[in-house]
């Protein structure tokens, strides 16, 4: 029972994002973490009751965070308003928090590029909360530390 005490849960998390030290805010919603291997396979003539599934690279999805509308939105637009002027590829560095401030896991994510920016849907008959999304790609994850 003592180790399950030790153990920090992601219940009520916020993701802190910063793309090499420009704090981009804190984001209630993260999706699009993890990595896939792509696999190629190759037939062994002669044996066709076999299918050889051979590893070649790894392919890293699209990193979504959301959040409701606020005054940190500015960041983001500065943020991608350089990619206009030429952009160098960056690192991100993403973090869950619990609500008191705990980091739980974080991921720091190489050659960041912005790839959308999704403002809320003015909507007068529709009351609900604005959100944001920023949508972002990267070339994979570095070493912790």
């Amino acid at each position: 029972m003592s180790q399950l005490q030790d153990v920090e849960t992601a219940v009520s998390v916020c993701y802190v994002v910063q793309i090499d030290g420009q704090d981009l805010g804190a984001f209630t919603g993260c999706e699009g973490i993890g990595c896939e291997v792509v696999l190629e396979t190759r037939e062994e003539g002669g044996n066709n009751g076999f299918v050889w599934q051979l590893p070649s690279r790894l392919k890293f999805p699209n990193v979504k965070l959301t959040r409701p509308l606020g005054r940190q939105t500015e960041s983001i637009a500065t943020w991608i308003s350089g990619v206009v002027t030429g952009y160098t590829r960056q690192t991100a560095v993403i973090q869950a928090m619990t609500a008191d401030g705990a980091i739980v896991a974080e991921w720091s994510l190489h050659d960041v590029v912005p790839v959308r920016w999704t403002g809320p849907q003015l909507t007068p008959d529709q009351p609900k909360v604005l959100t944001e999304t920023l949508e972002i790609a990267h070339h994979g994850f570095l070493p912790a530390g």
